[in-house]
């Protein structure tokens, strides 16, 4: 059977939404997952989608990519201090479920933040993150982790660049040059007005929107299928998600 490598979108506590495109896509375990993070926040299930990601992971062949919501997440496991702006941005939801977690489970959802990556490439030097880089030699000479999922500007400056560009030209931006295909999420597509997954030079955006009011997708990275849930909010039709 051969091996299909999906990256997935960011899934914001919508547990629904990912058991609907798993199997949609017919997962098996031939199959590789990439996960470009922000599990948490929005819907109301985030703890649901952390323990199916450590199931996911005893089954299959995963990659779990950090975001920033789940390094928001990560440091209130920690330290126990809520950061104001993390509720307000969908941190509301997931606070609400973890406070009646066992302590048994809140320590190993504890340690499976603490063991995600900040980046990953694979054998084809195709890059994986959930944000972007700012370093002009590439994501291992970025100065702070922190900026690899905060950033905007690496797909901000993706959509800005005329395609018309090659990247021998000397207006090319560098940081496009250094891998064959990067794969991002962070930024919903929905912004500029797209539903699938998007691409922009060689820089593919996975995030559809799923913690708002758009779909959670998965890319087939070799072939560019997509799988996709439904909406994700007639999922949850008594929540606002991250409105």
């Amino acid at each position: 059977m051969q091996q299909r490598t999906f990256a997935i979108g960011d899934i914001h506590g919508g547990y629904r939404a990912l058991i609907q495109v798993l199997e949609r896509a017919d997962i098996t375990s031939a199959d590789r997952l990439i996960f470009l993070g922000d599990y948490v926040d929005g819907w109301s299930e985030s703890d649901r989608v952390i323990e199916k990601l450590i199931q996911l992971d005893r089954q299959f062949s995963c990659i779990f990519l950090r975001g920033n919501h789940d390094a928001l997440f990560q440091e209130w496991l920690d330290t126990r201090e809520v950061n104001d702006r993390w509720l307000i941005n969908g941190g509301n939801s997931t606070l609400k479920t973890y406070q009646c977690l066992d302590s048994d489970k809140l320590e190993r959802h504890r340690t499976f933040l603490k063991n995600l990556r900040n980046y990953y490439i694979d054998s084809e030097n195709r890059l994986f993150l959930h944000a972007g880089f700012t370093n002009l030699n590439g994501p291992k000479k970025e100065y702070y982790d922190y900026v690899l999922y905060w950033d905007r500007s690496l797909w901000e400056t993706a959509v800005a660049t005329d395609k018309r560009l090659r990247p021998e030209d000397a207006w090319y931006p560098k940081r496009f040059t250094h891998f064959n295909e990067i794969f991002i999420g962070h930024t919903p597509v929905t912004g500029i007005g797209k539903n699938l997954p998007t691409q922009m030079l060689n820089l593919w955006n996975v995030d559809t929107g799923a913690g708002f009011r758009g779909k959670l997708s998965l890319l087939d990275i070799d072939s560019k299928e997509v799988f996709q849930s439904d909406p994700v909010y007639t999922l949850y039709p008594k929540e606002k998600g991250r409105n």
